[in-house]
């Protein structure tokens, strides 16, 4: 699972966003993109008024990650060591309802 955000385009729809922002931040595209959830809470984000609508991208292999557009690195990071660390804002929350998500 990996992660990757941006913003949406006017007139563009949540699911193009993010096939878009993962293909741009991380170079990868895949076919199945499953919604994790909407994120709306007032305060999750100290910058300012942020809703997010989280994706999880199903890869058959792990491909190499590769960084581009506005995404400094990408790398792959097992879950329970992303989970170790601290995250920003409500990403913990985030981590843990695609988990969930793929182990029903």
């Amino acid at each position: 699972m990996g992660a990757s955000g941006g913003y949406v385009d006017n007139g563009e729809r949540f699911i193009t966003a993010a096939r878009r922002e993962l293909t741009e931040e991380t170079g990868l595209t895949t076919g199945r993109l499953d919604m994790v959830g909407v994120y709306d809470e007032p305060d999750r984000d100290p910058r300012g008024r942020v809703i997010s609508v989280a994706f999880t991208a199903l890869l058959p292999t792990m491909p190499r990650a590769t960084a581009g557009d506005d995404a400094r690195d990408a790398r792959w990071i097992p879950v329970d060591v992303a989970l170790s660390r601290r995250l920003a804002f409500d990403h913990d929350l985030i981590v843990r309802d695609a988990l969930n998500l793929h182990s029903r």
